[in-house]
């Protein structure tokens, strides 16, 4: 485009004809351009969860029986624990509508009494079948004696809303691990995590299933979604160019 075509397609953007439709072309690129800069944003802050959390992942396994657990729990999550001591299965509970491999049924949830006594940590002891969760049943799948149990870290689980929780449910059975709601129930001071046990050696060929960790460190669609807005902004300024040029000709 030479330098007068150029000229005169610029006082056409500003001319009584177009100059309202010149502004509102603007304000639109300007949100796409937004709207990619923030995911950009988005995107950095996706890389820096990954950042902590791979520092997380490689860390030491924490022993649950001697950590000292901040205010803020939030760091601690997926990562890597193990606790030794005795589980208490008159007090072992389920949590409900649970699916393994499409099947419905429920995880074991025991608390492992710690060596002092007097402190325990709740068990996510894996998944076993919708017919084998009464009581009775539940016996069949229990560990006596002292146990080192491997895992990593859950946070408790809660909602916003009072309708459903745990307290409306009969004597340990619960639809999350919420552990505000499940102390009340047991004689001894819960630890504020909880451990998902992994599977071992020898584990999964029978009842209760365990599932290997899974760790998302995937940057997300965030830049291709970036890309996208900018292209968009792009097209947009570009085709109200070539209208006006058209419509100005």
């Amino acid at each position: 485009m030479t330098m007068p075509r150029f000229g005169v397609l610029l006082a056409a953007l500003v001319s009584r004809k177009w100059w309202w439709v010149t502004i509102l072309v603007l304000a639109i690129m300007a949100l796409f351009v937004r709207m990619g800069i923030w995911q950009l944003d988005r995107l950095a802050q996706r890389r820096e969860a990954n950042a902590a959390l791979l520092a997380v992942l490689q860390s030491e396994p924490l022993d649950l029986a001697t950590a000292v657990f901040p205010p803020d729990l939030t760091p601690l999550k997926d990562r890597q624990a193990v606790a030794s001591g005795t589980f208490d299965f008159d007090q072992q509970g389920i949590v409900k509508l649970q699916l393994w491999q499409g099947r419905p049924g429920a995880y074991l949830l025991a608390p492992l009494v710690l060596a002092d006594g007097k402190t325990a940590v709740l068990v996510n002891r894996g998944w076993i079948p919708e017919a084998e969760t009464a009581v009775s049943n539940r016996r069949q799948y229990d560990q006596p004696g002292q146990q080192t149990i491997h895992g990593y870290i859950g946070l408790t689980e809660t909602v916003s809303r009072a309708s459903g929780s745990s307290s409306d449910q009969p004597p340990l059975e619960w639809f999350r691990v919420d552990i505000a709601q499940i102390q009340p129930q047991l004689p001894y001071t819960l630890l504020p995590v909880y451990l998902i046990q992994t599977p071992q050696a020898g584990d999964n060929q029978a009842p209760p299933f365990r599932a290997e960790q899974v760790i998302d460190l995937s940057e997300g669609p965030h830049l291709s979604y970036a890309i996208q807005w900018f292209i968009f902004a792009l097209i947009g300024g570009i085709g109200y160019l070539v209208l006006v040029s058209k419509n100005n000709g």
